[in-house]
């Protein structure tokens, strides 16, 4: 006799059941399984009111070997935006910041001007904003809104590679 198991629960094919239901039949079983045992929002929060920690909801959906790794100092991962926008006559730590990632994506995309990371926001980080924009298809201003913040954050992570594990 041929059957499916699945956490001691058998369905046979005796009886007419036939390769296809018993496809099917499995198929409902896997989802079941699988809705029942996956992190899911509302199962998550019950926990959490409950006083569950995060790492606890993590184990209590998906087993107690799981864990975090912690570390006491990330570097390279871009700050956040400032929330406003950056021109001509900023300075500061973020405009430092905004040149050092647009001179390592001119490395790679020579189009866009090479710029001292200075903390003045120029005619030279301007131009190289501007070309920046031009190159990935954003509005053509030379200031550094939100949407350009976080591209020029994307495509600096994608070619320095500091989000890859080494």
């Amino acid at each position: 006799m041929e059957y499916f198991e699945r956490s001691g629960s058998a369905v046979s094919l005796e009886g007419g059941l036939s390769k296809a239901n018993l496809c099917l039949k499995c198929s409902l079983n896997i989802l079941l399984y699988l809705t029942a045992t996956w992190l899911t929002q509302w199962g998550s929060k019950s926990l959490g009111d409950q006083g569950y920690s995060p790492i606890e909801i993590i184990r209590h959906f998906y087993g107690s070997d799981m864990y975090v790794n912690a570390a006491e100092q990330i570097s390279g991962i871009p700050s956040s935006w400032p929330g406003y926008n950056l021109s001509v006559g900023s300075s500061g730590a973020k405009i430092r910041q905004l040149q050092e990632q647009l001179d390592t994506i001119a490395e790679v995309y020579t189009i866009i001007p090479r710029i001292a990371a200075d903390g003045i926001f120029g005619e030279r980080t301007r131009e190289a904003v501007q070309q920046f924009q031009s190159t990935f298809g954003l509005p053509q201003t030379g200031v550094v809104d939100f949407r350009t913040w976080y591209k020029i954050s994307q495509i600096y992570v994608a070619i320095s590679r500091i989000a890859e594990l080494a």
